[in-house]
């Protein structure tokens, strides 16, 4: 197969019958930067949670899945014409998302009550949409108009598939001891011109999972996500500078070990299921 493109996670080669396989890889990244080493069984977690995923929001939102790959990491799906913007929603504060409100009150340019704090639940859940970067650059927050500038009448209903998707998230989540703080979707226009779901959904990689019962506004929330990878960087431990302009240093093993773990724990606590390659 040819090979056409590599993300941070994922690499995309083209089928004989001009469908596209898509690999899920073990690499995780965090703050732009792709890290070593790989968390083990990863991209397999991943893929198996998103088709779980595709399958719980079929009436939501139409996908971009034909069908499973050669193995547990793949799948076989179409070919969209992407969207060039990060289509994000969140229904607690935290993250880049608290950061911006407390500089400004404000998140992509929507404005929230005063007094929130980390991991404090926002009224109702909110579209916080970002520019794509590539690889290696920042994704930069921008407002509803920004996007209405850029894709025009689609707009409004990227924002309405969006907030859809999180909402029967968070439900499912919830139902299952788990609070989905926010999340980012991809979509593309696919040949009839319908927007489709693509890449991955609800996973740990895309969006925050908290555990409700150890949920506690004023402070960071335990995770089952790559939060933990996040903090153990900017923690001095690691003796890394952010703002440094250099690469982040190797991951210990054991952030590597509990890192999966949490990963697995988010899979087998949304699906029910043993997780199997």
């Amino acid at each position: 197969m040819k090979h056409l493109h590599s993300g941070k996670v994922r690499d995309l080669y083209s089928t004989d019958e001009g469908d596209l396989l898509m690999v899920a890889s073990d690499r995780i990244s965090a703050f732009d930067y792709v890290l070593e080493p790989g968390i083990p069984d990863k991209g397999a977690i991943l893929t198996q949670l998103s088709l779980w995923w595709f399958e719980q929001l079929a009436d939501v939102v139409p996908n971009h899945i034909i069908r499973k790959g050669p193995d547990s990491r793949s799948v076989i799906c179409k070919s969209l014409q992407m969207v060039p913007v990060e289509c994000v929603a969140r229904g607690y504060l935290t993250g880049g998302g608290l950061a911006e409100y407390r500089a400004t009150g404000r998140v992509s340019g929507v404005e929230l009550p005063p007094g929130l704090e980390d991991g404090s639940r926002l009224p109702e859940p909110i579209f916080t949409p970002s520019t794509k970067a590539p690889v290696g650059e920042h994704d930069e927050p921008i407002s509803f108009e920004e996007v209405e500038a850029s894709q025009g009448k689609a707009a409004e209903e990227l924002r309405r598939i969006t907030l859809e998707v999180y909402t029967r998230g968070a439900e499912i989540a919830l139902a299952r001891g788990i609070i989905l703080a926010d999340t980012k979707i991809e979509l593309g226009w696919d040949s009839h011109g319908v927007l489709t779901l693509a890449d991955e959904v609800l996973t740990p990689d895309s969006s925050r999972f908290w555990p409700a019962d150890q949920w506690e506004p004023g402070h960071a929330q335990p995770s089952f996500d790559k939060q933990f990878v996040r903090d153990w960087l900017t923690s001095p431990e690691s003796g890394w500078d952010k703002s440094g302009g250099t690469p982040p240093p190797s991951l210990p093993d054991e952030v590597v070990r509990r890192t999966r773990d949490r990963y697995l724990e988010a899979y087998e606590r949304l699906t029910g299921v043993p997780f199997s390659r």
